[in-house]
């Protein structure tokens, strides 16, 4: 079952956000000592990452990893880079070490190289044996107008991919490649933690939720986390009028 938080608008999204990873870190941090995240891209997050580095003194930085949950193929420097959002947001303003930013080599020009090197970088930070699915702490997810999550699109190749950690996703509309983690490595996270904000999310955010709707056409249907939380964070002006679902406002 998904929990579905409600908030009154983009703000306290953003600091319930915040909260929560502040939360999700501490606790993997007393328990493990490290909280490895996977970072999502689009303009959601970038609330969240700002509410994060304005008040760094609440993140054992030097005990968090992070990891990128999809990634355009385009270099760091580019102003469409997921990790260059999240370095000039929060990485650059944040005492985090250089070495636990793992992000994605976009940069090389073969997609299909990108996204072997990124599971072979899965596979030794995780310390996987073969068969083996890397466990992240938190794993942060957007929603699409068309609802896509990460880089897998609505009909896209990579949404039926099982024996991959990562894929170099063919995306037509876009007329692009888009590195993505797939849909086994997503559901195995302990935690996915959904942003979705704003009105013309709000036919897509109806469409995951309901039972008889495709996940061919609605790739976020895919992230049911079999042995971990999903958490749905969402503004009022996401949630449809009528849906009859559990919900909490905070």
């Amino acid at each position: 079952m998904a929990e579905i938080k409600v908030v009154s608008d983009f703000s306290e999204l953003n600091r319930a956000a915040a909260t929560l990873f502040q939360q999700r870190a501490g606790a993997a941090v007393q328990s493990k000592d490290s909280f490895v995240v996977a970072l999502s891209g689009g303009s959601t997050p970038k609330g969240l990452f700002s509410q994060l580095a304005s008040n760094p003194e609440n993140l054992p930085w030097r005990q968090m990893y992070f990891f990128w949950g999809d990634e355009r193929h385009v270099p760091p420097d580019h102003p469409e880079s997921n990790y260059h959002m999240a370095y000039e947001t929060l990485l650059s303003r944040v005492p985090v070490a250089p070495e636990n930013v793992l992000r994605i080599p976009a940069e090389h020009p073969d997609a299909t190289r990108v996204a072997e090197q990124y599971e072979q970088t899965l596979k030794k930070f995780f310390h996987l044996r073969p068969g083996q699915l890397p466990r992240f702490d938190l794993m942060l997810q957007g929603l699409g107008p068309d609802g896509h999550t990460a880089s897998l699109f609505p009909g896209s190749p990579a949404l039926h991919e099982r024996s991959r950690l990562v894929a170099a996703n063919w995306v037509e509309k876009l007329n692009a490649y888009r590195i993505t983690l797939t849909v086994p490595v997503i559901k195995h996270a302990a935690c996915v933690l959904f942003l979705v904000s704003g009105k013309e999310k709000k036919q897509a955010f109806e469409a995951v939720l309901d039972p008889d709707s495709s996940a061919d056409q609605f790739p976020a249907k895919l992230v049911c986390p079999m042995n971990g939380e999903l958490i749905w964070l969402v503004d009022r002006e996401v949630m449809p009028d009528q849906m009859r679902v559990s919900s909490r406002e905070n």
